[in-house]
């Protein structure tokens, strides 16, 4: 399986060269970008240049990019909106189809292979609405994504619109046969069960955010430090007729410049 490191784990810090050098010392093949504008303004043509020069200089691969979950530099606590392709105002997804858009459009310039889409906030709950305001998100931004090389991926949470078997359901109603999954191990642990999550989602796995938790809250914590079963994890994902990448998305506060490196080499260890 790939592995990937989430800049989730740098979120505050803005994104540079020597953060990327990091997870490419510690045994990292590629890298998950996380599209928030005080780490990563996608909007900023100097960052997106250096980003960009950066992957030309080395053999990481640019796998995937976290779709940005607020328009904002303080994510959210200056009061801006989520990012919501699914809320009951129209204006409302309109704002959050087009961040997304802006960020999709590093893929010009950094060869990105996949986008990381949530549907709804944690409260959300399910409808017909819901259903629809769904399918359209994703059908026009797979449009969008298409001519940029950029396959979209939905990923699990812990709302009602998506659960494992709520987006095999969307999948399978719009006929989105190019659109992936990525599963969240955090988010079924807290949910259905990975093991439950995997077994409905099968070979639709893309990608895996990996990280750990006790059940309760979405901690991000480092795989092993929660309750995640990662022997059977890592099984049951071998069953899969194309192996996953797997993507290290832990919480920004547990970053450690004096530790890091060696968390990081762990935990793909504990993954191999």
């Amino acid at each position: 399986m790939l592995r990937v490191v989430s800049t989730h784990l740098f979120l505050n810090h803005r994104l540079h060269p020597g953060l990327l050098d990091l997870a490419a010392r510690s045994g990292a093949q590629a890298i998950e970008i996380f599209a928030a504008r005080q780490h990563f303004n996608y909007t900023y043509q100097e960052e997106v240049t250096e980003l960009a020069d950066w992957f030309r200089s080395n053999p990481l691969v640019p796998f995937s990019m976290h779709a940005p979950l607020f328009p904002d530099r303080e994510m959210g606590r200056s009061g801006a909106p989520a990012c919501n392709v699914i809320h009951p105002e129209k204006s409302r997804r309109i704002a959050a189809m087009d961040e997304i858009k802006r960020a999709l459009e590093v893929a010009e310039r950094v060869p990105l292979q996949n986008l990381i889409v949530h549907l709804g906030e944690q409260n959300d709950g399910w409808s017909q609405q819901t259903l629809d305001d769904a399918l359209t998100a994703l059908e026009h931004l797979a449009a969008f994504a298409r001519p940029l090389g950029v396959r979209i991926l939905v990923e699990n949470l812990t709302n009602e619109p998506a659960t494992p078997q709520r987006i095999m359901s969307i999948l399978e109603i719009g006929h989105l046969d190019n659109i992936g999954v990525c599963l969240d191990t955090g988010h079924a642990n807290m949910t259905v069960g990975v093991p439950q999550a995997i077994d409905a989602f099968r070979d639709r796995i893309v990608s895996v955010h990996v990280h750990d938790n006790k059940g309760i809250k979405d901690e991000h914590l480092w795989p092993g430090e929660g309750t995640i079963d990662w022997k059977q994890t890592v099984d049951q994902l071998n069953t899969l007729s194309t192996p996953p990448a797997t993507v290290l998305e832990i919480n920004f506060n547990l970053y450690n410049p004096a530790d890091t490196r060696q968390k990081i080499e762990k935990s793909f260890e504990l993954l191999a």
